[in-house]
């Protein structure tokens, strides 16, 4: 077992390619597909698993995986730590809940970078994928928040995951509303006011109990109700139907559009959105970067 191996089998998970992984890796994918097979010859187990649409990773290969790829965050504290000089790209990948401040974090990431190349991946994705992002090392950084509903489940599964979660910012709910929704010169609104109109939520594919929404007050039941699964779609939404969603109130014109405000809840509720990490992990200099700009979107800095 080799460190190339181990970079191969990490990047071919994060990729879920081998043709792209061969491309990032700059080697050939019949070279990167040996160095796989004899990779899992060896440890005498399939990491992952091919079909035709491409591979996936196996439940044994995310466990060894998991293994993988500390050793390889180990070996990166090393060579940076004695100056051994290694022509690779630098990455990072973060999960996320759907906040513009984590989009707004890693362009300025990649503005900080002064690489020619690079490999930055940012997974706006359901609550549970988030978890499982970080606990199997696909991710270095998880964003979602725990509120007093959810933080006894939520807890739970990230203690089980050996993870920690840091808190980055409190925040009061806000209903997102198109600028000409009836509701939208007004100072607060309630739940009762959001009655007649579409309630818009992320959906949560097989986890889509209350506890893994994306929005506070997930169990109050509505009579309306539209769940999508990208930021695009749901803005579109609000400005077509005069929908609403509820969310931190943490709004960026340039990314949501300027026809988009934020009212806030008149409900009792408080948001704790934070940075789920797995427990004693050592941010990379891309991650510690990253980190840095995300206080100083959410005003921590």
């Amino acid at each position: 077992m080799t460190i190339q191996q181990l970079r191969y089998a990490a990047e071919t998970a994060a990729c879920e390619s081998l043709s792209e992984a061969a491309r990032r890796l700059y080697v050939s994918q019949p070279s990167l597909t040996k160095a796989i097979h004899d990779l899992e010859d060896e440890i005498g187990l399939s990491i992952f698993v091919r079909s035709n649409r491409g591979v996936a990773v196996s439940r044994d290969g995310e466990v060894f995986l998991r293994y993988a790829r500390q050793v390889l965050d180990q070996m990166s504290l090393l060579e940076r730590q004695y100056g051994i000089a290694r022509q690779v790209r630098p990455t990072f990948c973060v999960s996320t809940q759907h906040y513009a401040f984590a989009v707004n974090a890693l362009v300025d990431l990649v503005n900080a970078c002064g690489e020619d190349a690079y490999d930055f991946r940012l997974r706006e994705t359901q609550t549970y994928e988030i978890i499982e992002d970080v606990a199997s090392c696909r991710s270095e950084l998880g964003i979602l928040y725990l509120d007093r509903f959810n933080e006894s489940v939520l807890g739970k599964v990230l203690q089980e995951r050996n993870l920690t979660f840091s808190p980055l910012l409190q925040a009061k709910p806000h209903v997102f509303l198109c600028r000409t929704h009836p509701l939208a010169r007004r100072t607060t609104v309630s739940l009762a006011d959001m009655t007649p109109y579409p309630y818009l939520s992320f959906e949560q594919g097989t986890h889509n109990s209350f506890y893994f929404s994306e929005e506070v007050f997930a169990s109050v039941s509505r009579p309306r109700n539209i769940m999508v699964r990208d930021r695009a779609t749901l803005f579109n939404l609000l400005r077509g139907l005069d929908g609403y969603t509820i969310s931190s109130g943490i709004l960026d014109p340039g990314l949501n559009g300027d026809d988009i405000v934020s009212v806030p809840l008149s409900d009792e509720g408080e948001m704790r959105i934070g940075v789920v990490t797995r427990s004693g992990y050592a941010p990379n200099e891309q991650a510690a970067l990253y980190l840095s700009f995300l206080r100083r979107h959410t005003g921590l800095s």
